[in-house]
């Protein structure tokens, strides 16, 4: 009998050659993957120009004790819509464990608490988010265009977003300079 393999709690990183610029470099983190889809959020860059305090001000939270951390681009779907990845040592309203590993919350309370100083101790927050239909995930994994890693949660909280996509590779012992983004004909 075959068993679904399926990638909550992973990472996924966009091969050299992926052919859409919207995922160049993307390091995603996998935060739902079933037979109904997945979705993902975008952790490999940050949007410029935009810092959490200005964010909190658009919503009318004052910043409070929050660091201005800079805001990530989670992906190309509902890019207006916010999530935060953090620790599972806070919990809301709407809170997900993702595979034991980390947490997703994508309602205000999370950032009242963060600005409060009673939030997570770890947390990223991101607008947008990447995601697939029934199978579609599953049917790009056998194309080329993304590589699934598993790592620690030291890959979103303690490495810049600049550095995930290599860090990524590494943890797969995989050297993204050598990876070509053309495929061969024999």
């Amino acid at each position: 009998m075959e068993t679904a393999t399926f990638l909550t709690g992973q990472f996924l990183l966009a091969m050299p050659g992926i052919g859409d610029p919207r995922f160049d470099r993307s390091v995603i983190a996998m935060c739902h993957h079933d037979d109904s889809g997945a979705l993902g959020i975008g952790i490999g860059a940050v949007v410029a120009g935009l810092g959490l305090h200005d964010l909190l001000e658009q919503l009318e939270i004052a910043p409070g004790v929050a660091p201005d951390a800079p805001v990530h681009f989670g992906g190309p779907v509902e890019t207006r819509r916010g999530f935060v990845l953090h620790s599972a040592d806070w919990g809301g309203q709407d809170t997900l464990d993702v595979a034991g590993r980390w947490a997703l919350s994508g309602t205000l309370d999370v950032l009242r608490a963060i600005a409060g100083g009673t939030g997570p101790s770890r947390w990223l927050v991101a607008l947008g988010y990447a995601g697939w239909g029934p199978g579609q995930l599953d049917a790009e994994m056998t194309r080329h265009g993304w590589l699934n890693v598993t790592d620690t949660p030291a890959m979103l909280f303690d490495t810049a977003a600049d550095d995930r996509w290599t860090r990524g590779f590494a943890a797969a012992g995989v050297d993204p300079r050598l990876l070509s983004s053309e495929g061969g004909r024999a």
